[in-house]
């Protein structure tokens, strides 16, 4: 059963609900149940870039290209987002336990993920609307350079019910603040990659692009698109002779500048800065 050293923090939460002090109350709670290094809480929308309601972190470099680069475009990339996505149960997820079977393989983990020295990371989902998802984050870094212990997790995971309900009443009426027409992912990157490179993806190549720079295999793609490994290693090979390149890496780099507002001299300089 869940104990908790400061319940009082729990009062202050709730008695927060609906005010700007919402976010900080509610991490103050979960730190007496869970202490951990990091915290940030995302909304995700459906086609749509996602808006960062909160983030603290005592080591800077966990969250200092959020606003550069996660929600300008590595938000597709990243497993959380996907829970969204698929319309994950409310619920605790941890990244390693979602994550694609070679995540730590692509591009993404390597030249974003590995910068922001997150050692572990534990994630509160709860679903708003079809459209809409909060996820509270909260995660070890270079601080400790540690990992949640089991006794960790279990805590979070009994407190989890309670972070939901606590962030489905403070958020309740959650609008993005980008109220156009939201536009199909596949289909902007199709449309961007065309106007900028002169190479026409066909939808499912398009697909097949997103899901390798994820991290998924061959094997994965297949049960995620519905089709067999075969099929993927052909609409592999097919996306790498049309984009003329040879790696995963490649692509990423030719790929990920169009994902959503990325820019490419930032890109390059991350690149750089990996070699």
């Amino acid at each position: 059963m869940l104990t908790l050293k400061a319940p009082e923090a729990l009062s202050a939460a709730i008695l927060a609900i609906g005010s700007p002090r919402f976010g900080e109350a509610l991490r103050a709670w979960l730190e007496t149940a869970c202490p951990f290094d990091n915290f940030a809480i995302i909304a995700f929308f459906q086609n749509r870039s996602p808006q960062v309601l909160m983030t603290y972190a005592r080591e800077s470099r966990v969250f200092e290209r959020i606003d550069s680069h996660y929600v300008k475009g590595a938000y597709l990339l990243d497993p959380f987002f996907s829970l969204h996505q698929n319309g994950a149960a409310d619920g605790l997820y941890r990244l390693t336990d979602i994550a694609p079977d070679q995540f730590q393989r692509n591009e993404y983990f390597k030249s974003y993920y590995t910068n922001t020295t997150l050692t572990d990371e534990l994630a509160f989902f709860a679903s708003l609307t079809p459209d809409i998802s909060v996820t509270v984050c909260i995660g070890r870094d270079a601080t400790t350079a540690s990992r949640f212990s089991p006794k960790d997790y279990n805590a979070a995971l009994q407190a989890a019910p309670l972070v939901n309900a606590l962030v489905k009443m403070n958020w309740a009426d959650l609008k993005p603040a980008d109220l156009d027409e939201p536009e199909d992912i596949v289909e902007h990157l199709r449309q961007r990659v065309f106007e900028a490179k002169d190479i026409s993806l066909s939808p499912r190549q398009a697909q097949v692009a997103l899901l390798i720079l994820q991290g998924h295999s061959s094997v994965s793609i297949g049960l995620t698109l519905g089709i067999s490994p075969q099929t993927v290693k052909v609409l592999r090979k097919q996306l790498y002779r049309k984009c003329h390149i040879s790696s995963q890496g490649e692509l990423y780099y030719l790929i990920a500048p169009y994902l959503s507002n990325y820019d490419e001299p930032k890109l390059t300089a991350a690149k750089t800065a990996t070699d």
